[in-house]
């Protein structure tokens, strides 16, 4: 029985390549698996699989529990999940970045969880960071491209690119928000049908400020975000003040919308359509997905400067869906400051990404954090090497919801 760590550039296309051994095809030392039995355990296979019991009314990831596997938390999900794929005694799982989306208690547990797996099923680990290959899995291997060919990983491999100093361009229009507290909660709380996610929080975001927004899986970050965020009712009637506002108190959402430049990653599924990267970054001016309106001069030419400061000039033409997920990301971030908004919201914005792509969405961060005023707000489980945030906002689960409790990031360290 053999085990496999393969460690993946954003270059591979990951789905042919898992196609490959799902489908007896693989070449090379991986051909061992041809005539096996494999099963495929990553997010978009739970998706799948909520979607299929969703659609059918079936129970089938956990009938023990009598639940349905989207009620369960994402961490929960994939202890389900594993248990459903290895009751269908496969000969190997190959895990697709097992790890991602996961805090560090819920990643221990499931490293815990494969070691004790490879006694009885062939483990292949696709992961797309160095620090997430695992000790005990004894075949290690690099793919650059789409050939294929297993390389052996240098670990000490120096992915480090610096970004070109260039400055970034200022806002072509001052924001109309210039107070210093963007965001203000008092003694927030939050319920669902009894259930309460989290209690008695309160946080100030102020201008300039960096702050990193951690919590175990399940402890209310997406509830705390979409308070902020303004998209979330249960705000009303709180203590919670928006960009000077009180919520409920008149505003509309658009208001504190156009304070706030986000990023998620499902926001890369938005942009499917022929724009070219150049035509994407300028429909941040519009709030559009996708260039309907002829922007201005002094518009392009604040795209150019910012193509230019993430080094991507010679991209501008190239069709948004043809480039490398890096550089989709970084040119989404880009979309998202454009306008230099009071807040930035960064939801993530590293996961599936391979040490190169990082490191370039890492120092583009970094630059907005030197250059400009921006507030930024980054959520992730990941403590980034090179990336320094001021602050760090945990949020703490008890069983009457989370609290919520700051934690300066030197303390950390």
């Amino acid at each position: 029985m053999q085990h496999w760590d393969i460690l993946l550039s954003n270059q591979v296309n990951k789905k042919a390549f898992i196609d490959t051994l799902l489908l007896g095809e693989a070449k090379g030392e991986l051909d061992i698996f041809n005539n096996q039995k494999g099963i495929l355990f990553s997010d978009i296979a739970i998706e799948k699989f909520i979607e299929k019991e969703y659609q059918y009314d079936t129970m089938e990831a956990a009938p023990e529990s009598h639940r349905q596997l989207r009620t369960f938390s994402s961490g929960e999900r994939k202890k389900e999940f594993l248990k459903y794929c290895i009751n269908q005694n496969p000969d190997f799982i190959i895990f697709d970045n097992p790890f991602d989306h996961l805090d560090h208690a819920s990643r221990a547990a499931l490293a815990k969880s494969l070691e004790k797996l490879t006694d009885t099923i062939a483990i292949i680990q696709l992961v797309n960071r160095v620090v997430d290959v695992l000790d005990f899995v004894p075949n290690k291997a690099l793919i650059k491209d789409n050939s294929f060919e297993l390389h052996p990983i240098s670990k000490n491999e120096n992915h480090f690119k610096t970004l070109n100093t260039a400055a970034i361009p200022k806002a072509i229009e001052p924001h109309s928000f210039h107070e210093s507290v963007l965001i203000k909660m008092d003694k927030v709380s939050v319920n669902y049908e009894e259930r309460k996610i989290v209690d008695n929080i309160s946080w100030t975001i102020k201008q300039g400020e960096f702050w990193q927004l951690v919590g175990p899986n399940g402890s209310g970050k997406s509830t705390l975000l979409s308070l902020i965020t303004g998209d979330n009712p249960k705000g009303f009637g709180q203590d919670l003040y928006l960009f000077g506002r009180k919520k409920g108190s008149g505003e509309s959402v658009w208001d504190i919308k156009k304070q706030i430049g986000i990023f998620t990653t499902s926001m890369t599924d938005l942009f499917q359509k022929g724009h070219t990267l150049e035509e994407m970054i300028l429909s941040g001016f519009f709030d559009s997905i996708g260039l309907y309106i002829e922007p201005t001069t002094l518009q392009k030419q604040t795209v150019t400067q910012w193509l230019e400061v993430i080094e991507m000039t010679h991209l501008r033409k190239k069709r948004f869906i043809d480039l490398s997920i890096g550089q989709q990301r970084v040119a989404l971030i880009v979309r998202a400051i454009l306008k230099h908004p009071p807040l930035l919201i960064l939801d993530e914005p590293v996961e599936g990404l391979d040490d190169e792509n990082v490191d370039l969405v890492i120092q583009l961060i970094n630059t907005i954090k030197q250059d400009t005023n921006v507030s930024i707000l980054y959520v992730s489980h990941r403590i980034e090497n090179g990336l320094a945030p001021t602050s760090v906002f945990e949020l703490l689960p008890t069983p009457t919801g989370s609290i919520g409790k700051i934690k300066y990031h030197s303390e950390l360290n």
